[in-house]
Order: structure tokens, then C-alpha cells, then sequence
């Protein structure tokens, strides 16, 4: 055989090679790719019974809800004689009462607040239902944390300044003070006055919104920034307090210099009786 000859077969084998090789390498990479795509298909299905299961289920959760009847906390109505539930004489009002909740000094229930309501003798809702008054044409509400306190809740308090591990709530009501401290600094007292039915503590909010005003501190703070003269307020949290203060004293109301949110009634009616029936 001629030498071309040769070459040209040994290069037409080559070719041959060369393009079952491609062929091959081609078919390897087609069932790659038809692995891959079955892979991503079988992800893509799993992905979307997922999504669907988690939507059936939130479905499911939001119908049940709806189903739930609201329960609304029912008044018992077994005040002593002399004492009215707030909402049930102020009209616009708006409430927050700390102490059913656990956002408070404490961090839990108080004893003796077995519902939300706002409870305090009938001369002192009329004062406050005055203020009321007096505000609205201003653009502002009153916003009450607390009214009437079952001398429960007090020794409650004294239970809890015992407890010196205790300290849950410590960075966001009294950073700068031992509770073991907080009846001498005057925060609290082993016999307080609402208790006796006509102090309040509260503060204003927005008429519109219902957002309180910037006051500087938060009610139930136990530190310096809650007197009402404390240095390093805005000038605007400072027209705030003196709107209020000014606001309860025009209807019969005396304020605490330490607490800007707690006023008193000036002829309370029991002076010295100290009442410890439930809120309820």
C-alpha cells in the first residue's frame, strides 16, 4: 500500500475516532443535562408542595381564628359604693393599664388586676371628665395607666423589691438604681395613695392618632427624668408635662414632683381609708 494511501486512511480512522468521541462526550453531556433538569424539577415540585402546604396550613390557622368568638372582659360590677368605672364617665379616654400586663417596673401581672379597666371614686372620675374637657378643643386626650390599686398590688411591689435576682426589667424601668432602693428614693410606698381611690396616673395623646406626646420618659420610670423639673428635657417634652400638670391642677388634681404622671385629687373623699378590693 502507498504511503498517501496509508495517510489517508490512518487520518479518515482518526477522523472517526475523533467524532465518536464527540458523539460519545455529547451524549454524556445531553444525560447530564437531562439529570440536571430532572433534578430541578423534582426540587421545583418538592418547593412548591411546600409552599402550597404552608399556605393550606396558614389558610386553615386564619379560618380557625375566624371561627374563635372574641371574648370581651366582662365588668363584675361589685364596686364599693362611691366608685364608678372610668370609661363608663369620660368619653374619649383612652387606656393602657400597665399593671394587668407584663410591661411594668415588675414584669408580670400585678396581684389584683384581674382586667383592664380604670377604677376610682366618682369625684375624681368627674374631675378627670373635666380635664377631658378642658383638652379637647386643644387636639389631646387623656391616656390612663392607672387608676384605682388594691393594697394587693402594693405589697406585691414590696415582694418584688425583696427579690434581688429580680432584675428582668431593670435596663428598661430603673437602669441607674437598686430596687432594694426604690421605697426609700420615694418610687414607691408600702401604703399608696391609690389605694385610696382618687389618684391617677396618666398622660396626654393625640386626639387623631392616639400617640401619646413626648413626655421625655416613660410612665412608671424610676429614675430622675421622671420629676417633673428634671433637667435635660426638650423644650417641647417639657410644654408637654406642663400642659398636663397645668391641665389636672385647673380641675382639682395635685401633682407628685417625682412622678410627672401621678396626680391626686385635693378633697379625696377617703383620705385615709385604703381600699383593696380587685379590679375586676
Amino acid at each position: 500500500m502507498e504511503a498517501s494511501e496509508r495517510d489517508e486512511r490512518e487520518e479518515h480512522s482518526a477522523g472517526i475516532e475523533q467524532l465518536e468521541t464527540g458523539l460519545i462526550s455529547e451524549q454524556v453531556e445531553k444525560e447530564a443535562e437531562s439529570e440536571f433538569e430532572g433534578k430541578q424539577t423534582e426540587i421545583g415540585q418538592i418547593f412548591e408542595q411546600e409552599r402550597y402546604e404552608a399556605l393550606f396550613e396558614a389558610e386553615a390557622e386564619a379560618d380557625l381564628a375566624e371561627d374563635q368568638p372574641v371574648v370581651a372582659i366582662v365588668k363584675k360590677r361589685e364596686l364599693p359604693e362611691g366608685f364608678v368605672y372610668v370609661d363608663e364617665v369620660l368619653e374619649h379616654a383612652l387606656y393602657d393599664i400597665r399593671y394587668y400586663s407584663e410591661y411594668n417596673f415588675v414584669g408580670e401581672r400585678i396581684d389584683g388586676y384581674h382586667a383592664p379597666f380604670a377604677i376610682l371614686s366618682e369625684q375624681a372620675a368627674i374631675a378627670l371628665k373635666n380635664a377631658e374637657q378642658v383638652l379637647e378643643p386643644l387636639g389631646y386626650v387623656l391616656l390612663i395607666y392607672d387608676a384605682y390599686r388594691p393594697q394587693k398590688a402594693v405589697e406585691h411591689f414590696g415582694r418584688w423589691a425583696a427579690d434581688e435576682q429580680d432584675v428582668k426589667m431593670k435596663e428598661e424601668f430603673y437602669p441607674d438604681i437598686d430596687k432594694e432602693y426604690v421605697f426609700k428614693l420615694g418610687y414607691l410606698s408600702r401604703r399608696s395613695g391609690h389605694s385610696r381611690g382618687s389618684t391617677v396616673d396618666l398622660t396626654l395623646a393625640d386626639q387623631e392618632t392616639g400617640e401619646p406626646l413626648d413626655m421625655g420618659g416613660i410612665h412608671d420610670f424610676l429614675g430622675e427624668i421622671s420629676a417633673h423639673d428634671a433637667a435635660g428635657l426638650t423644650e417641647v417634652q417639657a410644654e408637654n408635662r406642663l400642659l398636663l400638670k397645668e391641665t389636672m391642677m385647673a380641675v382639682g388634681f395635685k401633682p407628685y414632683r417625682k412622678e410627672w404622671w401621678h396626680y391626686t385629687l385635693n378633697n379625696e373623699p377617703y383620705p385615709k381609708k385604703y381600699f383593696d378590693f380587685d379590679v375586676e
